[in-house]
Order: C-alpha cells, then structure tokens, then sequence
C-alpha cells in the first residue's frame, strides 16, 4: 500500500496528509480547524433561531430510549433532525482536531509548541460536548447557552493560533510593528472580546431561545441593546485607529491589510445588526449576525497576529561557536 505521501489521487493524498505531514500540510489541517469550530458555532446558532435547542430533549441520548431521532410525542422530527445534525457535526470537528494532533505529532522534526497547541483541539471539543449536555439538561438556560458558544470562540482561537505559529519559527517573537501599536492590537482583542460577550448577553435576552420552554435573561432588551451598540463604537475606533497608525508607520503590508480587513467586516456586521434590530430580530438576520461575530473574531486575531512573527530556534550548528 502506498503511503499517502504518494498516493496518486490529489483528494486522498490531501485527506490522508496528517499522516505524513509537511509544515504546509500541517497548517492547511490548522486552517481547517479554524474552519469547523467557527461552521459549529454558527449551526449551533441555526439550531436556535429555528425553535430546535431541545429537538433532542435528553443528552447523550436523542431521547429517552434512543441515541438517533426517533418519533417523539413533544418534539417535532424536523425540530429533532436539526438539533442531532448538528450533535453529528461535532465528531466532524472532533476528526479534524485529532487530524492536527497527529500531523503535530508526526511532523518532522517535532515541534512542541504545535503539538501543545493542536491538542487544545480534542480536549475542547470534548469539554464542549459535555457542555453541550448541561445545555439541554438545563433546558436552555441562557448562561449556559451564551458559554456555549463562547467556549467555541475560544477553540477559534486556539485553532488561528495554531494556524499562525505553523507559519512561523519557534525563537521568540519579533515585533513587526512598534510597540505601542502591538498594545493597541492587545486592547483591540479585549475590546472585541468583551464584544462578544454582550452580544451573547443579547441573545439571550431577546427572542430566539430554541424553544419556549427556554428561559431568558430578566433584563431590558433595549439597555443591553444600546450597551452593546457602545462596545461596537469602541471596537469600530479601536480598529480605525489601529489602520491609522499602521499607515502612518508604513508598517508591513500583511498588517495594513488585515486591520483593512477588519474594519471592513465590522462596519458590514454593523448593518447587519441595525437592519435586525429595526426589523424586529429576524431568525435569518440573527443567523447570518452570528457568523459576522465569527469573522469579526477571526479577523482581529488575524491582525494581532500579523503584528509579529518568529523566525526558526537556529540549529546547534548555525550558532556561532564562543570567541
């Protein structure tokens, strides 16, 4: 049998790489993690906006008597179809991430840093699937909902940085902007991050709970609305800010671009959350708002990443021999 670094199909030799991985195969694995935890995150939100959090109504089992949809008295089988489809995709995420632990492994010569990293991938999803089971036995809570889905912008976190130090050496960072620039970047990712918390705190005060059993958060939608609208403009100027000085810098073109990048997806996720609001919170508006919040998520760590890189550790016999 040939091993897959020969095989002559492009698709086999490209699904079976992890087994015989290069530093480009690797980060193509990397990239498809980032991928599959930001599709999750956004499926787990279709899963609400369509009335089907608890489709499955028990956890790990589909229902009482069944791990698969079988019919049941209290839920709809489409209701049931779309909360198991996206139960299944988790094993989706769970292959790729076994995939990036053995193409760490395997990857010659074997780099730690990337094997520490790729395995944040299996134990999240696993610690998320668990999660997932406190989800439905609180029917909903919103607290443990709005985790759940922040626990998979943190994967999509760990998976872009691994993306990024595929790319890169293992020596110790270099800046590829001035400093202050590089702290802004730092502040940018708070910012955003609080960002994403408000917005969960929204989600779960307005409409859309997954079902009507589902309880919601007592506060006034229309406060946490406008707070959330604050963060934005924060997050908005920061960013500007962050192009600004970059230009002004004439920092890397990498770097000019990816701020460039950001602003753009967070002015179109702005409209994309006025049209909602003023359209009274449509489910495919919130869908399609959701995935924004990923972008936007990826593409400030695509920027602070782009602030620095690492060159190669130089092996034993690049180092100068002492004087």
């Amino acid at each position: 049998m040939k091993v897959p670094a020969d095989h002559p199909n492009p698709v086999v030799r490209s699904l079976l790489s992890f087994w015989t991985p290069t530093a480009e195969s690797m980060r193509g694995w990397a990239l498809a993690s980032v991928v599959v935890n930001a599709g999750i995150a956004v499926t787990g939100a279709g899963v609400r906006v369509t009335g089907s959090g608890l489709g499955c109504p028990t956890w790990p089992r589909c229902t009482p008597d069944s791990f698969v949809p079988v019919a049941h008295p209290e839920t709809s089988m489409l209701n049931m179809a779309v909360e198991f489809g996206n139960r299944l995709l988790t094993f989706l995420v769970l292959a790729v991430g076994v995939a990036c632990v053995i193409s760490a492994m395997r990857l010659a010569p074997r780099r730690v840093p990337l094997v520490r990293l790729a395995w944040l991938q299996p134990a999240g999803v696993l610690a998320q699937a668990l999660w997932g089971g406190l989800v439905v036995r609180t029917a909903l809570n919103p607290f443990t909902v709005g985790m759940h889905f922040l626990i998979s912008i943190g994967l999509v976190a760990a998976c872009w940085m691994l993306y990024a130090r595929c790319g890169e050496g293992d020596a110790p960072p270099v800046r590829l902007a001035h400093r202050d620039i590089r702290r802004l970047g730092h502040v940018l990712v708070g910012a955003v991050s609080v960002l994403l918390v408000m917005g969960v705190v929204v989600t779960g005060t307005g409409p859309h709970s997954g079902d009507l059993r589902a309880s919601r958060f007592d506060f006034d939608m229309e406060a946490v609305a406008r707070l959330h609208a604050d963060v934005v403009y924060l997050v908005v100027g920061l960013t500007f800010a962050l192009l600004f000085a970059l230009h002004v810098t004439d920092a890397p073109r990498a770097a000019r671009r990816a701020a460039l990048a950001l602003l753009g997806v967070e002015l179109a996720q702005g409209v994309i959350g006025y049209t909602q609001y003023f359209l009274a919170v449509p489910a495919a508006l919130v869908l399609l708002h959701v995935f924004g919040s990923t972008l936007v998520w990826i593409a400030t760590l695509r920027t602070v990443t782009s602030l620095r890189t690492r060159q190669p550790v130089p092996s034993p016999a690049q180092v100068p021999a002492p004087v």
